[in-house]
């Protein structure tokens, strides 16, 4: 190539070096372009090596086109990418992800190799509510696959704000309005930092990250989905510098285009490790996700391993037989009380007599929160006295607050139980219909939990 300068070839007139800078200046421009988007110049190697993912993408740009739409941005503007800030330097020291170690992590999630998460998924993170608002604590949680694990991590986020940030037996519910965007970031970091370090026996916990680098192709037994193959680990025998380490990072699962809920949910399972999940695991479930109407949604080893860092499938205490003729194969459920806690309600496994019994170390937890299956949603349920589960006198009446995780929910329902008065049990037992039209879910999930209350509901108009 000659390198000689431009003027001193006698080819090039005045008119041609000017459009020689007018192109390179154009490919500047555009250079800076595709960097403020956090995107590259392929190659037309790389190029061709993405050909087969084709249907993915375009799969993906429909529903980014219909994004926009939504929102109100141009077709063509980038909605989906991976910022270059979410994505840290290949040499912060982290263990590099191996094709090995990502097959195992499909084979545990989808049952295979080839299955990747859909569009949803990728997109789903982190994302707080306004500061200083009425729900400054609350992560937004729309309907999907995505929603169960967001709901866990703000069941964690409110443990963190109420009782284990303060140590105090009562906490106001103002407290939870009164949180800038940094202490958002403090409670996520420190809630996330909890579930995984839990899960990791209180030994060790693994943090997953994006990296700039792809470290294994696609071969015939592994199909790419190009951040998995990026991924870095860093493993941490001490929680504090967990915490620090998350708190620095932060921004890689609450910010926009970061795949938050995927690297959380990556992390899990790499701090419970794969071998001990299996091990957690019975006859009745060999992999995490189930596909259902167009969407994978989690099963319920994966909210009970973030619950109570063990991924057994059942919601009962212990194990169970599964007859007195076969002692050795045995259901799989909760042997601990788990800090936060789970109830469970569904009219149409009521009508069958099917509802899962959840016994009594999901239904009494260690703090005053649960997170609620209501009909198949999520949501989540809690109190601010520390005490109304280890004092029965605190049971009498007593406050509860309820956040659905939607959007639309402007503020926290405020609901009073009351388990002495049951005005409400006669009508139950005499009125012909169905009783689940004529009494909120949300009340119904209550009563599992303190049978026969009665329920105030402050003047609000149930809504769920």
């Amino acid at each position: 190539m000659d390198t000689r300068p431009l003027h001193r070839n006698p080819t090039l007139n005045p008119m041609e070096l000017e459009e020689i800078a007018t192109k390179i200046s154009a490919l500047d421009k555009w250079r800076a372009i595709f960097s403020s988007q956090g995107l590259k110049i392929r190659n037309p190697a790389s190029q061709i090596n993405q050909d087969h993912h084709k249907a993915d993408e375009e799969c993906e740009e429909r529903a980014e086109t219909s994004s926009s739409k939504k929102h109100g941005t141009s077709p063509g503007s980038i909605l989906y990418s991976i910022p270059r800030e979410l994505i840290i330097a290949s040499d912060l020291g982290g263990q590099p992800i191996s094709i090995e170690m990502a097959m195992a992590l499909r084979k545990i999630l989808f049952g295979n190799t080839f299955q990747t998460f859909n569009y949803e998924w990728k997109k789903s993170f982190f994302k707080f509510r306004e500061a200083f608002s009425e729900l400054a604590f609350a992560i937004e949680a729309e309907k999907g696959g995505t929603r169960a694990i967001q709901l866990v991590v703000q069941a964690n986020i409110i443990k963190y704000l109420l009782f284990t940030k303060n140590k105090n037996d009562c906490t106001s519910i103002k407290s939870l309005s009164e949180l800038s965007q940094k202490q958002q970031e403090r409670a996520l970091a420190a809630s996330i930092a909890d579930i995984l370090w839990t899960a990791g026996e209180m030994k060790r916990a693994t943090i997953c990250l994006i990296t700039s680098d792809s470290y294994f192709t696609e071969s015939p037994d592994y199909k790419t989905d190009h951040f998995t193959e990026r991924l870095q680990l860093f493993e941490f025998v001490e929680k504090d510098p967990l915490e620090k380490f998350l708190g620095a990072h932060i921004h890689c699962f609450k910010d926009e285009g970061s795949h938050g809920v995927i690297l959380f949910l990556y992390s899990l399972l790499f701090s419970r490790t794969i071998s001990r999940i299996q091990q957690d695991l019975d006859h009745t479930t060999s992999q995490l996700l189930h596909f259902c109407l167009g969407n994978y949604t989690v099963r319920q080893a994966v909210l009970n391993l973030m619950l109570t860092g063990r991924a057994s499938p059942h919601v009962f205490n212990g194990d169970q037989a599964l007859d007195d003729h076969n002692l050795e194969q045995k259901y799989h459920g909760v042997h601990a009380r788990s800090d936060v806690g789970y109830l469970h309600w569904s009219r149409e496994e009521m009508e069958q007599d099917r509802l899962p019994q959840v016994g009594s170390m999901l239904k009494t937890p260690k703090y005053p929160i649960w997170l609620c299956n209501i009909n198949g949603t999520y949501s989540v349920l809690f109190g601010t006295n520390v005490s109304l589960l280890c004092d029965w006198r605190m049971e009498h009446m007593f406050d509860l607050y309820f956040y659905s995780g939607q959007y639309s929910q402007k503020q926290t329902a405020h609901l009073t139980v009351d388990t002495h008065s049951h005005p409400w049990e006669e009508s139950y037992k005499t009125d012909e219909g169905d009783h689940e039209k004529k009494y909120p879910s949300l009340e119904m999930i209550i009563r599992t939990k303190w049978e026969g209350a009665a329920i105030n509901w402050h003047g609000t108009t149930p809504f769920f």
